[in-house]
């Protein structure tokens, strides 16, 4: 892993908060710094299945409008097919045309959830105060 070296000037106050952080934990200044600075940073798509990561990194991009448009979407989907998949995908009697329709549903699914569980993220990343999950 390469690192780049970043002088920052901190307010004394701030810098006195993580150098007593650092001692009460018995670790050393940069790696409460460093650790600071992970968990203050935007979430990272970087760690979600490849085929998603396109979708989430274009989510940077967006305004908060729309961010909160996606935050705030419902998957619509005839829940009753799906279960019918389900079922046959249970009993084992699902044709092939139907695996892949049932395999499409699940990576719509989980496209959907990543897209919006992300957009919430980044609202929260952005300083938004956000309802609870079944608010939203």
């Amino acid at each position: 892993m390469t690192t780049q070296e970043v002088l920052l000037p901190l307010p004394e106050s701030l810098y006195l908060r993580l150098q007593r952080a650092a001692q009460a934990t018995q670790q050393s200044l940069t790696d409460v710094l460093l650790h600071a600075v992970a968990v203050g940073s935007p979430p990272n798509w970087e760690d979600a299945p490849a085929e998603f990561q396109a979708d989430l990194a274009a989510l940077e991009r967006l305004n908060d409008e729309a961010l909160w448009q996606i935050a705030r979407g419902r998957f619509e989907t005839d829940m009753a097919r799906h279960q019918e998949l389900l079922d046959r995908n249970a009993a084992g009697t699902l044709t092939d045309a139907e695996q892949r329709e049932l395999t499409q549903r699940r990576t719509e699914a989980d496209r959907f959830m990543l897209r919006k569980g992300y957009a919430a993220a980044l609202l929260r990343w952005r300083g938004h105060k956000l309802p609870p999950a079944d608010k939203m």
